[in-house]
């Protein structure tokens, strides 16, 4: 649990910072597409994180398998809203062109989610594997 506080905190800060930088600039239509994605996004990744708690990991290892919550319909909510805000972002910045750094980024986080299942069905087995066969991603 405390791990999650201590995200929690390093989150508010990061929020609190943008805002402050990013409080006065204009509302465009890029600005205002951007933060409709990003707000969802965002909130949906911390509570995934949040559901995770002592079974997130830098590296791939199997503690417990988590299946409620987000995770009893996304394997990796945190690769997918993390993936939606990171896009939002340079949605926001009217950078559009960034996206392809962030298509480049897919295959790195497949070849990473990847990893995670042979762990996960190694120590789990069948009960991953009807984990796997009852959610998306």
């Amino acid at each position: 649990m405390k791990l999650n506080y201590i995200t929690l905190a390093l989150v508010l800060a990061a929020g609190y910072i943008f805002f402050r930088n990013t409080w006065g600039l204009p509302w465009t239509p890029w600005r205002i597409a951007g933060m409709a994605i990003a707000a969802p996004a965002f909130a949906l990744f911390v509570v995934a994180r949040i559901q995770l708690g002592r079974a997130f990991s830098v590296r791939a290892k199997a503690n417990t398998l988590v299946t409620t919550g987000l995770y009893s319909r996304i394997r990796n909510p945190i690769y997918v809203f993390g993936g939606l805000f990171i896009a939002s972002v340079f949605i926001w910045a009217h950078r559009p062109w960034w996206l392809l750094f962030f298509v480049g980024l897919i295959p790195l986080q497949w070849a990473r989610q990847r990893k995670e299942e042979q762990v996960l069905e190694a120590k789990f087995g069948d009960a991953y594997r009807e984990y796997k066969r009852k959610t998306w991603f």
